[in-house]
């Protein structure tokens, strides 16, 4: 066991830019008798929002309930190092042409897009909170404090 420490913006920014999935939390009274439902996502990230884009399914029906989320993303090497952030966030649907198309260009970059139908959904998690908490071993722990 190690010493648990927090993680600073940077950290957190560094994490958040190079995840390739994040797990999102959501949860609305109506859907599954209000039970918080967990699921990985693949996403893009700008600094201010992570965005993805996928079909009509239980998350999305739950975040156009109640559009308030958590996401988590994190790194592993050892049970004693490791790295996590955590955003607070809100969902929010990009409808309008430029908007899904400036969501889908975070998401893909300059890279070919796959075939996406116009039935899937381009959203965005706005975020209004982010943390982060890392653990070293004992024996390297003063190197941080």
């Amino acid at each position: 066991m190690g010493k648990i420490l927090v993680l600073d913006p940077a950290g957190i920014e560094e994490l958040l830019s190079h995840s390739l999935v994040g797990r999102i939390a959501c949860a609305a009274p109506e859907i599954n008798n209000g039970r918080p439902t967990i699921v990985p996502l693949a996403y893009g990230y700008d600094g201010e929002a992570a965005y993805a884009v996928g079909p009509v399914g239980q998350k999305i029906r739950i975040m156009r309930i109640q559009p308030l989320i958590s996401f988590e993303v994190d790194e592993a090497e050892a049970e004693d190092r490791w790295r996590s952030a955590v955003a607070e966030g809100v969902y929010e649907e990009l409808s309008l042409p430029g908007e899904r198309e400036a969501g889908l260009k975070v998401i893909f970059g300059d890279h070919e897009r796959p075939f996406i139908p116009d039935s899937h959904i381009v959203y965005r998690l706005r975020f209004t909170a982010k943390t982060g908490r890392f653990e070293v071993p004992d024996d390297e722990a003063h190197l941080y404090e």
